[in-house]
């Protein structure tokens, strides 16, 4: 491994320290007696022995509480649980690869489409850069718009508007302002095997991937779907599958919050059989984009898959995990493999 992705030891573990610090600070009781009684009632345990099991596992085994709960922690063995990915364990990956100085890029949703701009296949402004006159004329187009908070994540600081909306220019700037959704984005328009699924949501391929320096490895692919909102984020209703990497659902759908999905529960599109279309056109996109900053290796991409291939959404260099889910696939093993495989720790 190329010496310049790594951290130094001592930054290292200042930024576990700092990491475990933050978690104890955000510790909630009652959030954590819920996760407890919803573990023991699914799994038949006594509720003593999942709580210490849980803070067991969240104190010197990288397992933060929800991934207990999502990766079904309390049915697998303790060597089965060796193979998940977790999310403080993908954090420390984060900050010991992803150099300071660059992450800024992927923080700042303008910045990042600066940077990104001919990977995004849509148009999109910074209003504070547009007069009323400039504004309306980059509006006409449109039916409707997209506007997004620059420093946001999970879904949340997005908003759709309607043409009726923008009717009057200046108090339409005031209420995007307000909202502090300075950045607007033309509506992603997907590939219709996607909008089959969920035509109301742009639904968005997770690609974590990571780049040695010569090569970009593709880690996991998993795809989410929407439920007709504005985002597909769990905070909107939404659920995700884990792709093989021909894009084919490896199982039914789930989320954080024990539904499971054989069919979407609107369009009743099967969840089972889906596959992801134009996946060499996506494998081809995800490899020119790895290299664009090369100094933040360690990236979970967001694409969608639009009429005539992948346009990229987002990248997150604080990656988020994305996992089986053995209650629901009955697969037993996780993902951890594969990042050990590219990323040698």
């Amino acid at each position: 491994m190329d010496g310049a992705h790594l951290v130094s030891t001592t930054n290292w573990i200042g930024a576990r320290l700092e990491f475990l610090t933050r978690r104890l600070r955000g510790f909630k009781p009652d959030n954590f007696i819920e996760r407890v009684n919803a573990v023991s009632e699914q799994h038949n345990k006594p509720k003593p022995v999942i709580a210490f099991d849980m803070l067991w596992s969240a104190a010197f085994k990288d397992t933060a509480f929800q991934d207990y709960v999502d990766w079904d922690y309390a049915m697998l063995t303790k060597n089965e649980r060796k193979t998940f990915m977790t999310h403080p364990l993908s954090n420390h990956l984060a900050v010991q690869f992803n150099q300071e100085g660059h992450r800024e890029i992927f923080q700042d949703k303008i910045d990042f489409n600066r940077k990104f701009d001919k990977y995004l296949r849509r148009a999109w402004a910074d209003i504070r850069e547009l007069d009323d006159d400039q504004l309306r004329a980059f509006l006409e187009p449109f039916d409707a718009i997209i506007g997004k908070v620059p420093f946001s994540n999970s879904g949340h600081g997005v908003s759709r508007y309607e043409k009726s909306e923008w009717q009057d220019i200046a108090a339409f700037r005031k209420r995007l302002e307000e909202a502090g959704e300075l950045l607007l984005e033309e509506q992603i328009q997907q590939h219709v095997d996607l909008a089959a699924v969920c035509p109301g949501t742009a639904n968005t391929t997770r690609v974590t991937a990571f780049f040695d320096g010569k090569d970009v490895h593709i880690i996991t692919m998993a795809q989410k779907f929407g439920r007709g909102q504005v985002s597909d984020q769990q905070t909107f209703g939404g659920f995700y599958t884990m792709l093989d990497l021909d894009g084919h659902a490896l199982s039914r759908g789930y989320d954080s919050h024990d539904n499971v999905y054989e069919t979407h529960p609107e369009s009743g599109a099967s969840i089972v059989d889906f596959q992801l279309p134009d996946v060499d056109k996506l494998k081809e996109m995800v490899d020119e984009v790895a290299r664009v900053v090369p100094e933040v290796p360690y990236v979970g991409w967001d694409y969608v898959m639009g009429p005539d291939g992948p346009i990229l959404v987002e990248g997150n260099w604080g990656v988020g995990v994305y996992e089986n889910k053995p209650s629901v696939t009955g697969v037993r093993h996780g993902n951890r493999a594969r990042f050990r495989r590219f990323m040698n720790f």
